[in-house]
């Protein structure tokens, strides 16, 4: 027994004389539970029939829930000048949505469509929905000039594989009996229509609270055509139905991309009965939207296809779907149109052109938004496919005949007969006058052309691991990552090339981002070149590269030496220097102990300080840009003499205070008088206290005066290393101070003797 949901329709009459036909299904409790395993497709025709005083209503009557729908006429040459408006109600959430315009199709767009083939909108992707309202108005706003025969078309996409099964959709149908319509009032009506003109006498015409029977145009049988799971098909689909009248599939310039077969998305065969026609080849791709929502999940794509191939022959009438090929927003591609996916089959998808060229259809609606990168990356790779059976260039212009005079989207004129020159890629716009494939897909081909016919777009080498720039150069040890970019997709890059001094040293897949590669040693190029699926190449600039293995050297050994300061028990200040060289390019010099710190290619000194009485290793690492390193770690050790530890001569005075090094410190003001002190170190300092009123006094280094040092200072310090000096290597050497007697301010207050060993 099948089972069924209930709809009821109803009408609305509006000011002005027009008219809101609506249709709500009312499924009975138990709605919701239980998904079926399976469900054939099924299209409901609801006519929208005239009364008496020329307004339009419909009858209640029940019906199965839908998940797309369209507005069909007599006449598949007849075209709808004017509006049709559709809005529905979510099974979900029971909620209405706002009032969508059906974009208008092709007139008898099918050439292989039979007498019976209807006028028709294009088909609504609306999801699962179980209630409808329409409205229909003439472009003049006057209730004459709509066809004849216009009807509502309804179609459940039905379940047709096990993915969909298993996901469970709200698109099923469940016992119920005819239940309480709901009010036309519940719904918001939109602006002043018209009723169609082709009203029915009022014999004909059925009163509100009667019901008709739908003309159920799916299959004859409720069985569900056999599951299979999406996969990609071969260059003859197993749809191909091969003839002595099948053309054979030439080969690409190209790679096929995959395809999902008809099988693969649930096609009922048993709607396409006859056998599809050929064209001689396939010079343009046109692209397209299939308009309706963008907010589909892609494993309801299948249903998509399902229902637009249910619409486009039970309600149309046409012989297949019409589209060759379909693509969803995450980049899945289906076939469309049986034949086989890599013959020229004659679709039905631009009206007038189809002659010469193959249909690619988007799944959703491009007005406002662009098509994601999925799915332009199909688009591209399906033309360059196509085009690529026949030689033609995706980028590059030709010449189509036209099958019909007619006019297209921009206003150009086109006669039947002659010839006009299109993009080998172009939009539905280019060839008819309709706004598909959206405002923002079309400009969007651009892209589409550059990526199918290549070179590769954007290509830049974004780093080179392993490798270290100074200026224009990087230096390397040998072994280098290089990473790029681009805006090309992988999908469309046949592989990606390493070149060294021109040479190819490595290779990666197309959709790799790096690759490594050992240079020898010495100067190199290194770039990377992309490879297009067409063949064609582009390279990026070549950089230069030096690998180099020799260490840097420390032409001046790490070596501390006294400077001038304040001097404690904890802390003695130096002065930290070294040179170091590369035979290549020297990138850094750091310190690694005792403490750390990091200096450039040029610094030579750096002011520390030392713990004074405490060996210290002086560890320093100089690095070049290949990233090779040498260590240095010399150990030096402060060391304080006190004052009492000198060799006195002449009168020297005792003084006691904490700011003193030891507690203590010598004074004197007679001229002449000294202190010295023997020491084996590479450098000393001679530390005092400094005041207003002291003196001056001279220094001697092993005998010989080298400085007269004068301690005055406006302000009063103390530990003040004041003199010093380095030798290039440790030796014994003797410091000798001297008063100077200076007058007015004689008086030399000395704490000690600094020196490094």
């Amino acid at each position: 027994m099948r089972r069924r949901a209930w709809l009821t329709l109803g009408a609305v009459v509006l000011g002005g004389g027009g008219v809101v036909t609506y249709a709500v299904a009312s499924p009975s409790s138990g709605h919701g539970a239980g998904g079926q395993a399976r469900r054939p497709v099924k299209v409901y025709d609801l006519a929208l029939k005239g009364a008496a005083n020329g307004t339009r209503e419909l009858p209640r009557t029940g019906t199965g829930q839908f998940s797309l729908l369209g507005v069909s006429w007599t006449g598949a040459a007849k075209r709808l000048h004017g509006t049709a408006q559709v809005r529905t109600r979510s099974v979900e959430s029971g909620e209405w949505t706002a009032w969508h315009d059906l974009e208008a199709a092709d007139p008898l767009e099918d050439p292989e469509a039979g007498p019976d083939a209807r006028g028709a909108s294009e088909p609504l992707w609306v999801g699962p929905s179980d209630g409808v309202q329409v409205q229909v108005v003439h472009e003049d706003g006057s209730a004459a000039g709509l066809p004849k025969g216009l009807q509502v078309n309804l179609v459940d996409p039905g379940v047709a594989t096990s993915a969909e099964t298993e996901a469970k959709p709200a698109a099923f149908v469940a016992d119920g009996t005819p239940g309480d319509s709901a009010s036309p009032t519940d719904s918001a009506s939109p602006g002043d229509s018209v009723s169609p003109a082709d009203s029915a006498s009022p014999a004909d015409s059925a009163s509100p609270t009667g019901s008709v029977t739908p003309t159920d145009s799916g299959p004859a049988t409720d069985s569900a055509p056999p599951s299979a799971s999406p996969s990609p098909t071969g260059t003859d689909s197993a749809s191909a139905s091969p003839s002595a009248s099948t053309p054979t599939a030439p080969p690409s310039t190209v790679p096929e991309p995959p395809i999902v077969s008809r099988a693969g998305w649930g096609a009922d065969e048993s709607l396409s009965p006859d056998p599809s026609d050929y064209n001689t080849d396939v010079k343009a791709v046109f692209v397209h939207h299939t308009d309706g929502t963008n907010d589909y999940t892609c494993a309801e794509s299948p249903a998509i296809v399902r229902g637009i191939y249910a619409y486009h022959t039970q309600t149309e009438h046409w012989n297949d779907i019409g589209y060759n090929f379909l693509v969803d927003k995450c980049g899945t591609i289906f076939e469309g149109r049986k034949g086989g996916v890599g013959l020229p089959v004659l679709g039905a998808h631009t009206y007038g052109w189809n002659r010469e060229s193959a249909g690619i259809a988007v799944l959703g609606d491009y007005t406002s938004a662009g098509a994601t990168d999925a799915a332009l990356t199909s688009i591209a790779r399906l033309a360059a496919w196509k085009l690529g059976q026949y030689g033609a260039d995706p980028a590059g212009t030709v010449k189509l005949t036209a099958g019909a005079t007619q006019t297209n989207y921009f206003g150009t004129g086109f006669t039947s007969g002659t010839a006009y020159t299109f993009n080998r890629i172009s939009g539905h716009r280019d060839g008819y006058n309709t706004q598909c494939p959206g405002n923002s897909l079309y400009p969007q081909l651009p892209t589409v052309r550059a990526w199918a016919a290549g070179p590769v777009q954007g290509l830049k080498l974004t780093s080179l691991s392993g490798a270290s720039p100074s200026g224009s150069t990087y230096y390397t040890r040998g072994a280098v990552t290089a990473k790029w970019s681009t805006t090309t997709p992988g999908a469309l890059i046949s592989k990606f090339e390493v070149l060294v001094d021109g040479k190819v040293a490595a290779t990666a897949s197309g959709t790799a981002t790096s690759a490594s590669a050992t240079l020898a040693a010495g100067s190199h190029t290194v770039a990377v070149r992309a490879v297009h699926q067409s063949g064609r190449t582009t390279t990026t600039a070549a950089l230069t590269v030096v690998t180099d293995t020799t260490a840097p050297t420390f032409t001046t050994a790490p070596r501390l030496s006294l400077r001038t300061g304040t001097v404690s028990t904890t802390a003695v200040p130096v002065t930290l220097g070294w040179k170091a060289a590369d035979n290549a390019a020297l990138k850094s010099v750091s310190l690694l102990s005792p403490t750390t710190a990091a200096f450039g290619p040029t610094t030579t000194s750096s002011s520390r300080t030392a713990k004074p009485g405490t060996a210290s290793t002086w560890s320093m690492k100089a690095s070049d840009y290949a990233g090779n390193t040498r260590t240095s770690s010399p150990s030096f050790t402060p060391v304080i003499l006190q004052e009492t530890s000198a060799t006195r001569s002449g009168s020297w005075t005792t003084r006691s205070s904490t700011s003193y090094l030891g507690g203590t410190s010598y004074s004197s003001g007679s001229k002449g008088a000294s202190l010295s002190w023997t020491f084996t170190g590479r450098s000393a300092s001679w530390v005092v206290s400094r005041a207003s009123t002291s003196g001056q006094a001279y220094v001697y280094v092993d005998g010989t005066k080298v400085a007269t040092v004068d301690l005055k200072s406006t302000t009063t310090s103390y530990r003040q290393a004041i003199w010093t000096r380095a030798w290039s290597s440790s030796a014994k050497h003797t410091v000798k101070i001297v008063v100077a007697g200076t007058s007015g301010r004689p008086t030399v207050t000395t704490d000690g003797l600094v020196y490094i060993k």
